[in-house]
């Protein structure tokens, strides 16, 4: 076993050891007595609940529809987040024209947007994309801005010299060398995205992950309450995971 699979393996074995002990203390405390079962369930119940979910189809049924708005959302705050990044990081003039319009609406969180939401798309899938773009679009923006600005003033001091055409200069030089920041952006605003699903699917939705853990808390259900954020939580990881690797597949080939 070479060094990297070794590394690999000890990380997983870390997280094996946490989850276990996180559950043992959890079961632990639920048999003392120290936990609401109400409130909190024991590990068992949130189990039994997860296969009765798994079983009846429910928890594929809302996932896949929340993956595929996360998906939606996702992709188009990425394609814009990257394409005004690079040309606001370009150009001092419309950084100076867009940075008081970005740090405005930056702070405003995505629910707050809920009322508008509503009156701009109805109650329709449109809105629910639109609020988990809003999630996404900002973070990966400012990070591709911050990459832009960061480029090594070397490498545009050669570029000039050299006379290179200016969009060989883009994609050869500049973007390249943004890049760690322009992942991080991506892999950030990933997360913002599916922070921002379950108050997308407050928007009069009947379907989705989102739903699902509302619903469930009007009736008290908190075993479904877990499953779904559990869900999420995995899911997320997994998504981040594989945008992880491709970024060490291109930043190494960079």
């Amino acid at each position: 076993m070479n060094k990297a699979a070794t590394k690999s393996a000890g990380y997983v074995a870390e997280y094996i050891v946490l989850v276990v002990a996180i559950i043992i203390i959890w079961i632990i405390m639920g048999s003392s007595g120290k936990l609401n079962p109400i409130i909190m369930p024991s590990p068992s119940k949130v189990g039994s609940t997860i296969l009765s979910l798994i079983q009846s189809g429910e928890l594929w049924e809302n996932l896949g529809i929340s993956v595929l708005r996360v998906l939606q959302g996702y992709l188009l705050a990425s394609v814009l987040g990257i394409v005004l990044g690079i040309l606001i990081g370009l150009s001092r003039h419309l950084d100076r024209l867009t940075g008081l319009l970005i740090q405005l609406i930056k702070p405003i969180p995505p629910i707050a947007w809920i009322p508008l939401v509503i009156l701009w798309f109805g109650i329709g899938e449109g809105g629910k994309i639109f609020l988990i773009f809003l999630g996404g679009f900002f973070t990966v923006l400012i990070n591709v801005i911050d990459g832009i600005h960061q480029t090594d003033t070397k490498l545009i001091e050669v570029s000039k010299s050299m006379e290179t055409p200016f969009f060989k200069h883009i994609f050869m030089m500049v973007i390249p060398s943004a890049m760690p920041n322009i992942f991080t952006g991506l892999r950030t605003g990933l997360s913002s995205c599916w922070m921002c699903v379950v108050a997308a699917e407050l928007v009069s939705s009947t379907t989705g992950l989102g739903y699902l853990i509302m619903n469930a808390r009007q009736f008290g259900k908190t075993d479904v309450v877990i499953v779904g954020m559990l869900t999420i939580g995995i899911i997320g990881k997994i998504m981040d995971s594989l945008l992880k690797l491709v970024e060490k597949l291109i930043i190494r080939w960079n």
